[in-house]
């Protein structure tokens, strides 16, 4: 399988492409995308560029977005996914991956399926939301919205982690932390490679663990001290993903949500810390 990877160059692209380098445990051929000469092996490219300098391809995979800034430029999400359904239409991809999120769902008292209402809290889940739309407005056959959990090794939490020392968490009035669906590197290769079977499901997907995990067994596993701060009101307690679709095609085990486990896979890609 020969999946091409646009937006190859972020901390996501980078742990995958550690994952699957040189072709190891039989995963998949990648050609990673970079906008600029020296961030890597592989095709230089950005929007606009003549897809013919691309190959043929079975998967696209799309890692590139914005996830910070205001409206104007969250809605990038919206541009760059229907770029992803170009190149797959131009290069023959069966599959296009995009990067959708957990935060299309909001908060919860129980895991999120994909057939749930979506209730995004914040600018990043509505411009994630509007992506999946707009695409399927297009009804191009192929296209799967990864609604990711939480990445070990690529989100914030991690990015505020170091061995040795502190974070800071909110505790809420029943004395805990915040919890997530998490999903390590590795894990999440295996889903993606999954994904990229032509028999694979279409549209929204959740992609974590089975259960969710607490931050501060997170922080802990990873070496640093916890420090409290009161959560406030806008604050999200759980937010957890239903995984039954996903495990149709790649089962992952509650022991893959294991704190000391998740760190482990994240060093392994050497990404992180």
């Amino acid at each position: 399988m020969r999946i091409l990877i646009p937006g190859a160059s972020g901390r996501l692209g980078r742990m995958l492409r550690a994952v699957w380098r040189d072709g190891a445990d039989g995963g998949p051929e990648i050609v990673p995308v970079f906008r600029e000469a020296g961030q890597g092996d592989g095709p230089v490219w950005a929007p606009g560029d003549p897809v013919s300098a691309l190959p043929r391809v079975d998967a696209v995979l799309a890692l590139w977005g914005v996830t910070r800034g205001d409206a104007q430029a969250l809605a990038m999400n919206v541009a760059l996914a229907a770029e992803a359904v170009r190149l797959g239409r131009a290069l023959g991809a069966a599959r296009v991956l995009h990067c959708s999120s957990a935060a299309v769902y909001g908060a919860g008292p129980r895991p999120w399926s994909e057939t749930d209402p979506t209730a995004p809290a914040g600018g990043y889940g509505h411009a994630k939301l509007e992506m999946e739309r707009r695409v399927l407005a297009t009804r191009v056959p192929g296209q799967v919205f990864m609604r990711i959990g939480s990445v070990a090794g690529a989100e914030s939490l991690f990015g505020n982690m170091r061995p040795g020392g502190t974070v800071r968490l909110d505790r809420f009035d029943d004395g805990t932390a915040p919890r997530r669906s998490y999903i390590a590197p590795q894990a999440l290769a295996r889903a993606i490679v999954a994904l990229c079977d032509p028999t694979a499901p279409d549209g929204p997907v959740n992609v974590a663990v089975p259960v969710p995990t607490g931050m501060d067994a997170l922080a802990r596993a990873a070496g640093c001290e916890v420090k409290w701060q009161p959560a406030p009101s806008q604050a999200l307690r759980l937010v957890a993903l239903d995984t039954a679709l996903l495990s149709t095609v790649c089962p992952l085990s509650e022991a893959e949500a294991d704190p000391a486990h998740l760190v482990a896979q994240a060093r392994a890609t050497g990404c992180w810390p």
